[in-house]
C-alpha cells in the first residue's frame, strides 16, 4: 500500500480492535501487498486489512469457519470477538488468532497438511471459479500492451504462448477436480506448534490437486500420494508463468517485482528448452 493508504489501514485495524475491547496501542506490519497483515499489541491479534472495493473477506471468513468445522488445518478467527467482517474508513478488517513463528515446515509436513486441507474441501459444496479462469486473466494481462508496457515483444509472446498452451492442456486433461486453496505457497502457510495452518483463502478455485501442489516447495510433491507427476510439472510452469505475468503489470506493487519478473521469464525459457512445460 502507498504510505497514506497504509496509515489509514493501520488506523482502521487499531480502531476496529479497540472498539471490540481488544487493546491495540501498537501495530506491527507483517506483510504489505494488496492486503495488509498486522500484529496488534497488546491484545496479540492478527488483523488483515484490505480496501473495501477489492475484497472477498466475507467469503474468506465463511469458508474458514466451515473448513475449521471440517477439521482442516486452517488459521482460526480471533475467538474473543464475533467472527465477521468489520468495515471502517473504506477498509474491511478481519481478526485472526496470532501464532508466533515456530519452525520451518518440512516438505513431508507441508504435503500432509495440504492433503488434509484437500480432504476437507472435498466435503464442501462451495461455488468457485476454475483455476484456468485465473490463467486466462493472466493471459489477457500479457496481451494488453497498455497494462504491461515494459514487457518486450519476444517475452510477451513467450508468456502468452505458455499460458495459452498449458491452460488448454490442463483443461483437456480430464481426471479428478475439486475445491482448492488456489495459492498455498509458503507465504500462506503458518508454522505453529500444532502444525502448519493455511491462510488467505480468498483465492479458492476448482481444479486438480496438482495445481495447488505446484505452489508448494518442489520437495513436497514427493510426499503427496497419488500425484500425476507430468501434470504437476506442467502446473509448476503454468503457475510460474502466471506469477511472472503479474510482475509485469504496470500497477504491480510487489517488492522487487520487476527483478522477479525478469527471473521468471528466464526460468520459463529454460523450462521450454528442456521440454518440461507440456503434458505428454
Amino acid at each position: 500500500m502507498r504510505a497514506a493508504e497504509l496509515r489509514r489501514a493501520v488506523a482502521a485495524a487499531k480502531d476496529t480492535a479497540s472498539s471490540l475491547a481488544l487493546p491495540a496501542d501498537e501495530a506491527v506490519v507483517l506483510h504489505d501487498s494488496n492486503k495488509l497483515t498486522l500484529r496488534l499489541l497488546p491484545c496479540d491479534v492478527l488483523a488483515r486489512v484490505a480496501p473495501a472495493a477489492h475484497q472477498v473477506a466475507r467469503f474468506e471468513v465463511e469458508l474458514a469457519l466451515r473448513l475449521a468445522e471440517a477439521g482442516c488445518p486452517v488459521a482460526a478467527l480471533e475467538p474473543r470477538v464475533e467472527p465477521r467482517v468489520h468495515e471502517r474508513d473504506g477498509f474491511v478488517v478481519t481478526l485472526w488468532t496470532y501464532h508466533d513463528p515456530f519452525r520451518t515446515v518440512s516438505p513431508a509436513d507441508y504435503a500432509y497438511a495440504l492433503k488434509r486441507l484437500h480432504a476437507g474441501m472435498r466435503t464442501l459444496d462451495v461455488p468457485a471459479p476454475h483455476c484456468t479462469d485465473r490463467v486466462e486473466q493472466a493471459r489477457r494481462l500479457v496481451a494488453d500492451r497498455d497494462r504491461t508496457p515494459a514487457l518486450a515483444e519476444a517475452d510477451r509472446e513467450l508468456l502468452g504462448d505458455t499460458l495459452r498452451s498449458l491452460r488448454r492442456a490442463i483443461a483437456g486433461r480430464g481426471g479428478a477436480e475439486q475445491l482448492l486453496h488456489g495459492e498455498p505457497h509458503p507465504g500462506n502457510v503458518l508454522s505453529t506448534r500444532t502444525g502448519p495452518l493455511f491462510v488467505d483463502l480468498e483465492t479458492c478455485c476448482r481444479g486438480p490437486v496438482e495445481f495447488d501442489l505446484a505452489h508448494a516447495p518442489e520437495e513436497a510433491g514427493g510426499h503427496y500420494p497419488g500425484v500425476d507427476q507430468d501434470l504437476l510439472r506442467a502446473c509448476r510452469t503454468l503457475v510460474l508463468a502466471m506469477i511472472t505475468a503479474w510482475r509485469w503489470d504496470r500497477d504491480d506493487r510487489f517488492p522487487d517485482g520487476r527483478r522477479l519478473g525478469t527471473e521468471g521469464l528466464g526460468r520459463i525459457r529454460a523450462a521450454r528448452e528442456c521440454n518440461v512445460t507440456f503434458l505428454r
